[in-house]
C-alpha cells in the first residue's frame, strides 16, 4: 500500500479511506514491511537530501539506514530490520543502484527473505512484487500468463495477457524478488536470462516485448542446504551480484536479534513483551549454537551436531511459541517448560539418529551446567 501525502486536505471521505485502509493494515496478521514500517519511511523521506536513483523512493544511504537503523537529525528513532555487518548492507544496496540483479545467499534461517522484504519495501514503496519459488513454479510466474476466457474470445492480445509479478516491476521501475531461486526448475530459472541481461521481456504471441524502465531491478533469495535444489546455470549466476548472508557472528548478536523479533511478533499476537523471559531466550540460541557448531560455548565439549539447521528463525518461533504457552497455560512468564518441547521439535528432525544426539547433548552439558537443572528436567520430560 502506498499513500501520497501531497494533496492532503480536510476529513472528508478520503480521509475515511484512508483510516479504513489503516485500520485493515492494524488488522493485518503480517502487515507488509511498506506498511508496518511506513512512520519510519515517511521520516526517512522527509530528511533524506542524498541523490536518489530513478524512481527510488530514498537515496542509497536512507535505505541502508532503514536497514541497519540509526537516530535522525530531527530524533526520530529507525529500528534496525538487519543485525549484522554494516558492509554486506551497502553492497545488497549499492547492487540495487546498478544494473546487476541482486542474488542473497545464505543458509537456511539468515534473514534473505527478510533482508529482500525490506530492500523492495524501501527502495520502491512495494514489497509485494513477489515470486514463490516451489519445484512446481511454472514459466508463466516469471514471463506472464493468458487470461482464458478472453483469449478464447479475441485471441491474444494485450487485454488478454496476465503480466508476472517480474513483468510489472519491468514496467513500472520497481523492484521485483524471487524468493527461493534454487527450488525453482532449471528451465524456468533459466527464463530470467534475457530479462537480467537484455532487459526486455520477449511477448512472441503478440510480437511485442516489454522493455524494462529505469528503477527496475531483481532480488533473488536462495540456498544451497535444503533438498530438491536446482543449480544455477553460469549463465545465470553471472546475471547476478552475490551477497552472503551469515549466522550471527556472536551469541549476544543472536539473543538482540531473536528478542526484537519475538517482541515484534508478540505485540501483534497480544503476547507478554519478550525481554522478561530473556534468560529462556539466551538459554534456546546458547542450544542451538552448541549444537549448531559441534562445540560447547567454552570450547572444552565436543557434541555432536543434529541434521537440522538450527538457525535463528528457527530459535524465534521455538520462543514465540513458548511465549504463547506461557501466556495461555501459564502465569505469562516464559519458563524452561514452555521452550523445551520447541526445542526438542526443532533438534529432533531424524526421529533415529537426532534423538540420540539429543539425549546425549543433554547428559552430556545440560546435566552438569550450574543454572540450568529446570531446563533439564523439562527437556527429560518431553523427551521421555
Amino acid at each position: 500500500m502506498s499513500v501520497s501525502v501531497e494533496n492532503a486536505g480536510p476529513a472528508g471521505p478520503a480521509a475515511e479511506d484512508a483510516k479504513d485502509a489503516a485500520g485493515e493494515v492494524a488488522q493485518a496478521l503480517r502487515p507488509h514491511a511498506e506498511d508496518a514500517f511506513a512512520a519510519e519511511l515517511a521520516a526517512l523521506a522527509a530528511q533524506d537530501d542524498r541523490p536518489r536513483p530513478a524512481r527510488w523512493l530514498l537515496s542509497p544511504w536512507a535505505v541502508a539506514t532503514y536497514l541497519l537503523g540509526g537516530t535522525l537529525p530531527d530524533g526520530t528513532v529507525i529500528t534496525p530490520k538487519y543485525v549484522g555487518p554494516r558492509r554486506i548492507v551497502e553492497v545488497a544496496v549499492t547492487t540495487l543502484a546498478t544494473d546487476r540483479a541482486l542474488l542473497l545467499l545464505g543458509v537456511p534461517g539468515t534473514a534473505k527473505t527478510w533482508v529482500s522484504e525490506h530492500l523492495a519495501a524501501a527502495v520502491s514503496g512495494d514489497s509485494t512484487l513477489l515470486v514463490q519459488g516451489t519445484a512446481g513454479t511454472p514459466e508463466e510466474a516469471i514471463r506472464y500468463g493468458w487470461n482464458y476466457a478472453q483469449l478464447l474470445a479475441h485471441g491474444p492480445s494485450r487485454d488478454a495477457l496476465v503480466p508476472s509479478p517480474v513483468m510489472r516491476a519491468m514496467s513500472e521501475g520497481m523492484t521485483a524478488r524471487v524468493e527461493e531461486l534454487t527450488r525453482i526448475p532449471a528451465d524456468v530459472q533459466d527464463s530470467l536470462i534475457t530479462i537480467l541481461s537484455e532487459k526486455t521481456l520477449p511477448i512472441p504471441e503478440l510480437g511485442q516485448e516489454v522493455q524494462a524502465v529505469r528503477g527496475f531491478n531483481l532480488i533473488a533469495t536462495a540456498n544451497d542446504r535444503d533438498r530438491g535444489v536446482n543449480d544455477l546455470s553460469s549463465a545465470l549466476r553471472r546475471r547476478f551480484n552475490t551477497v552472503v548472508l551469515p549466522l550471527p557472528e556472536s551469541a549476544d548478536a543472536e539473543v538482540d536479534i531473536v528478542s526484537r523479533r519475538v517482541d515484534q511478533i508478540g505485540r501483534s499476537l497480544d503476547l507478554p513483551p519478550g525481554p522478561e523471559g530473556i534468560d529462556e531466550i539466551r538459554r534456546v540460541v546458547t542450544v542451538f549454537r552448541e549444537l549448531r557448531d559441534g562445540v560447547t560455548t567454552d570450547g572444552r565439549t565436543k557434541v555432536k551436531s543434529p541434521s537440522g539447521t538450527l538457525s535463528t528463525a528457527e530459535a524465534i518461533s521455538v520462543v514465540t511459541s513458548g511465549l504463547a504457552l506461557a501466556a495461555h497455560f501459564g502465569d505469562g512468564v516464559l519458563r524452561p517448560g514452555d521452550v523445551a518441547a520447541g526445542i526438542l521439535g526443532a533438534v529432533v528432525r531424524d526421529p533415529a539418529a537426532d534423538r540420540v544426539i539429543w539425549q546425549e547433548y543433554l547428559e552430556a552439558v545440560v546435566r552438569e551446567r550450574d543454572g540450568w537443572k529446570d531446563f533439564y528436567r523439562a527437556c527429560r520430560e518431553v523427551s521421555a
